[in-house]
């Protein structure tokens, strides 16, 4: 028994060195392999995934495919990683201080997800030299080494759309000129393309962008959003140092194909208009029978100057102390500003007295101007404000006129 033992263990330690052998000279081929690029075994593209349902999806999403067949390799990397459950994560965000990160994903993996997501998925095959493919590999490398991945996220001006676009120039022998969209677009302007069907969401960022956003963007400022960058490369030529042009992209398709039928987040029977112009319309049935009783009915200016000042505090806050480029200035903030908020003690204090508020009147007056002259203002206001405004405006008007009335 202890020889058969013995032998049985030296059958294993043979098999064991043989197959070290025969492990070790294909993996030196496997390595020599992937470092030398060839035009049929290594393929980089550019992946634009159509939008999704969340909020953080709607703007569609940018990654990079890459395919070695003599390795087996096809990852994706991914710009756009965050974590939601990071700490302070929306008070980071909403100071402009979010961190994102480069992922690597195997594409099987990203590929069932965006299709569980119902979100297609196109391909544009790079045009790009054997050492540009390892050049632009070796850049993506880099930027996944723990110390290199996480970075300061912007949403128009660094995110997981303009990274692809950079790192790919970064790789290239030469200039690449885009197919340039040359029409009279701002920022605002795009986002609302992206939003049709959010309307509270696309509300909510209206309220926080300020009049930067309202700007013309040139042809490479729009590639912030997937599909101007998808757009963008439809055509896009790379001229090389010594004067010969190629076009960037060889082969386009899509290569996960979804539904449209989606319901977009936060879409709403009750938009913010509709919404906005109800509100108007109890405010102004209340404001009238309160000026026929003479009573002020001060409990519903608690409610209107309590929210218009929330909302100026996060307006406030953004033009003073975020890091957005587009959040200042912002022209709301003579409808919306925090001393609606810290005035509102003294408003109720006077409105219980009976005594004249010149809060009132320079608010009367200031909103005043801003119904009139709003369409004249360097920003694009959306119009939901505007029944808004006439609710605090009408309260302001009400109150004026009241007290004129019972001191004459």
């Amino acid at each position: 028994m202890k020889n058969n033992r013995c032998n049985v263990e030296s059958m294993k330690y043979i098999l064991f060195v043989v197959c070290l052998c025969f492990m070790f000279p294909f993996q030196s081929k496997a390595v020599s392999q992937n470092n030398v690029a060839s035009e049929d075994s290594v393929r980089i593209s550019l992946l634009t995934c159509s939008p999704g349902t969340e909020i953080y999806a709607l703007f569609g999403h940018t990654a990079l495919r890459y395919e070695n067949k003599n390795t087996g390799m096809d990852v994706v990397f991914n710009y756009g990683m965050f974590d939601f459950n990071a700490p302070h994560f929306i008070w980071r965000y909403i100071k402009g201080e979010t961190d994102y990160q480069l992922g690597v994903t195997d594409y099987f993996y990203f590929e069932k997800e965006y299709s569980e997501r119902n979100s297609s998925v196109y391909q544009q095959t790079l045009n790009i030299l054997p050492e540009e493919k390892d050049a632009l590999f070796n850049i993506l490398k880099k930027n996944y080494l723990p110390e290199n991945r996480v970075y300061r996220y912007n949403f128009f001006f660094d995110n997981c759309s303009t990274r692809p676009r950079d790192r790919i120039e970064e790789a290239i022998n030469g200039k690449v000129n885009y197919t340039e969209n040359n029409a009279a677009l701002s920022f605002r302007d795009i986002v609302h393309q992206f939003t049709a069907g959010s309307k509270w969401t696309e509300f909510g960022i209206d309220l926080c962008l300020g009049s930067k956003a309202d700007e013309v963007a040139d042809y490479r400022l729009k590639m912030f959003a997937p599909f101007y960058l998808r757009e963008a490369l439809t055509g896009a030529k790379i001229k090389t140092n010594d004067g010969k042009e190629k076009l960037l992209v060889s082969d386009a398709k899509e290569i996960v194909s979804c539904s449209a039928d989606k319901k977009a987040a936060g879409s709403s029977y009750l938009s913010p208009m509709l919404t906005a112009w109800m509100l108007f319309a109890v405010v102004l049935f209340v404001t009238y029978y309160g000026y026929k009783k003479q009573k002020t009915f001060w409990g519903i200016d608690i409610l209107l100057f309590t929210m218009a000042g929330a909302a100026g505090c996060i307006i406030a806050f953004l033009v003073c102390f975020s890091e957005h480029p587009t959040v200042s200035p912002n022209y709301l903030l003579f409808v919306f500003h925090p001393l609606h908020l810290f005035y509102l003690p003294f408003m109720v204090w006077k409105a219980r007295k009976r005594s004249k508020d010149p809060y009132q009147l320079a608010n009367f007056a200031v909103l005043t101007l801003f119904i009139v002259f709003f369409c004249l203002l360097p920003q694009k206001i959306n119009l939901a404000v505007v029944p808004l405004a006439l609710c605090l405006w009408i309260r302001s008007m009400n109150y004026v006129f009241l007290t004129y009335k019972r001191n004459k």
